[in-house]
């Protein structure tokens, strides 16, 4: 069998972070300069994000999924906080 090569890094993945910076930056320009770029107004991103949260709301086993992550994250996060508390309760009875 042949030896898998990884794939190369050509065009935009071959520049560096600064590189592709610059590059993007001048085709942002270029586009508010040609008057094609798209700008939101304070209405319209309101309303985008009014539609994006009713499109996420009505997958209701997602929204089980996510409230459940953040039931567990909510309870491990007191039971930290307990611990640590009975922990410094303990060792301010230890220093007397």
């Amino acid at each position: 069998m042949s030896e898998s090569k990884p794939p190369s890094r050509r065009g935009f993945a071959s520049l560096n972070a600064e590189q592709r910076r610059a590059i993007s930056s001048l085709g942002g320009k270029a586009a508010h300069e040609r008057g094609t770029a798209h700008r939101f107004s304070g209405d319209a991103a309101r309303s985008a994000g009014r539609k994006g949260g009713r499109k996420i709301s009505a997958d209701r086993v997602h929204m089980s999924e996510i409230g459940k992550k953040g039931g567990l994250n909510q309870k491990t996060k007191l039971r930290a906080n307990a611990t640590s508390a009975a922990d410094s309760t303990n060792s301010d009875e230890a220093a007397e």
